[in-house]
């Protein structure tokens, strides 16, 4: 848990700056954000600069929650074990430098924007989305900086992912559960084959979900491309203990047998994603695989900001989480149970619009004296929620049943409501929660560094 102390906190220079990052401009010129289904144009921007992600070993992860965490597992223990190992998630909190990483390091910025230049007339010619250009632009940086082998998160779904050009060493899915029907599908087993879109011929295939259908799904589609499916056992994590600071436990492996492991990542959900990431790295070709002690000194020192993270910031406890539906705010509640907070807890959510906000709320109050609903600035504006709408819609269907907080406002101005926040928990605990946006924005104006 980090202490941090100093300027008080919402003074006007922090106030005054700014939640977008100005990096993004000087890398690209104006693209598509959205949605734009297929491979094709990535494939295309790729083959112009020499399909630069061929040049890497990489490690394919999918899933709806974890994802993030398990791909910078993964790039930890690979470069604890002597690999130039890179990372590629998104989207990021505060910084575009935050999505390519290697080494654990960001690239710096005038290498950044030298490699955009490298790629830019492909990235115009072809037509490229925002999303497609990262990723481009990702796997030509990373081969320039000589990466050996990388993992990368998949951005949404997966077969018709920008980042699912690559024919991956080993390809995860975290787990699959409810979130972006409006494009993956409005069922599991729909979302659950897109997802499984990122399987590749005779790739082996690890996953950590448990539910029977998705994973007779999961077996189906192995079998029709003869990739090995290795399913993470549910008592492959025992004897969880889940502190502010780190989650320890023990571990069943198949490589290297039953292990005591801490990462610093925090939550039972954590150790979870944990094993999924040590299977994946039991099955990675020989000449990657790490030793026993370059696993756990991996897990050791793997970074993922955002996730569950506790902090003290001029005597007020944070915990940030970017939980954005309902799975991942079941596990962020489920963490809150576990660690004792300094009360009264106050949590600043801000969800898009286009999340199920009905039933991401109602685990939250109850765990909490106060809530502030507020918009976080960052958000795309065709996906922000009306917050006072929701407050209305919670305080009628949960009169008389104590669902509700004692305190519930709206604060639509995202300072404003981070301030309102800070008030109402005194010397006691904000959750900041609901989207990356609203942890990144809340980040930013604490004068927190996701990259520090």
């Amino acid at each position: 848990m980090a202490h941090v102390a100093g300027t008080p906190l919402l003074t006007r220079d922090r106030l005054d700056r700014p939640l977008t990052d100005p990096l993004i401009a000087r890398l690209f010129p104006s693209l598509p954000t959205g949605v734009h289904w297929g491979l094709e144009r990535t494939r295309y921007a790729l083959a112009a600069l020499g399909d630069p992600h061929d040049a890497f070993r990489a490690i394919h992860v999918g899933g709806t929650n974890g994802k993030g965490s398990v791909t910078a597992t993964l790039a930890s223990v690979l470069r604890a074990s002597g690999h130039r190992a890179a990372a590629y998630t998104s989207p990021h909190l505060c910084s575009f430098r935050e999505r390519m990483l290697v080494d654990a390091e960001p690239l710096d910025e005038e290498a950044l924007v030298r490699y955009a230049a490298d790629v830019r007339d492909a990235v115009v010619h072809f037509g490229l989305t925002f999303f497609e250009a990262a990723t481009v632009l990702a796997f030509h940086a990373f081969r320039e900086e000589g990466v050996a082998v990388a993992a990368v998160e998949v951005g949404l779904g997966g077969r018709l992912d920008a980042t699912n050009v690559l024919v991956p060493v080993v390809a995860t899915v975290t787990n699959v559960a409810m979130d972006h029907s409006d494009y993956l599908g409005e069922t599991l087993a729909e979302i659950a084959a897109e997802k499984a879109g990122i399987m590749k011929p005779g790739v082996p295939f690890v996953t950590a979900e448990t539910g029977a259908a998705t994973l007779e799904l999961f077996r189906a589609r192995a079998r029709e491309l003869s990739a090995p499916l290795v399913e993470v056992p549910a008592d492959a994590v025992r004897d969880v203990v889940v502190t502010r600071e780190h989650t320890s436990f023990r571990l069943a492996t198949q490589a290297w047998g039953d292990l005591d492991v801490m990462t610093p990542l925090v939550g039972r959900h954590q150790a979870v994603n944990t094993a999924l990431a040590a299977e994946i790295l039991g099955l990675v070709p020989a000449e990657l695989r790490p030793d026993a002690g370059a696993l756990l000194q991996g897990i050791h020192a793997v970074r993922h900001r955002g996730r569950d993270e506790v902090r003290v910031i001029d005597g007020r406890t944070w915990l940030f989480d970017v939980a954005h539906n309902t799975a991942g705010v079941e596990s962020l509640v489920d963490t809150l149970d576990e660690l004792e907070l300094p009360r009264p807890v106050v949590v600043l959510i801000g969800v898009l619009g286009d999340k199920d906000w009905r039933s991401m709320l109602p685990p939250l109050f109850e765990r909490a004296e106060s809530a502030v609903l507020t918009v976080p600035v960052s958000a795309p504006a065709d996906r922000r929620w009306d917050p006072a709408a929701a407050a209305e819609s919670v305080r009628g269907a949960d009169a008389g049943t104590g669902h509700a907080p004692a305190t519930l406002v709206v604060v639509e101005d995202f300072a404003a409501g981070l301030r309102e926040a800070t008030s109402l928990a005194g010397t006691g605990t904000v959750v900041v929660t609901g989207s990356v946006h609203t942890v990144g924005n809340a980040m930013a104006l604490l004068g927190i560094d996701p990259l520090g």
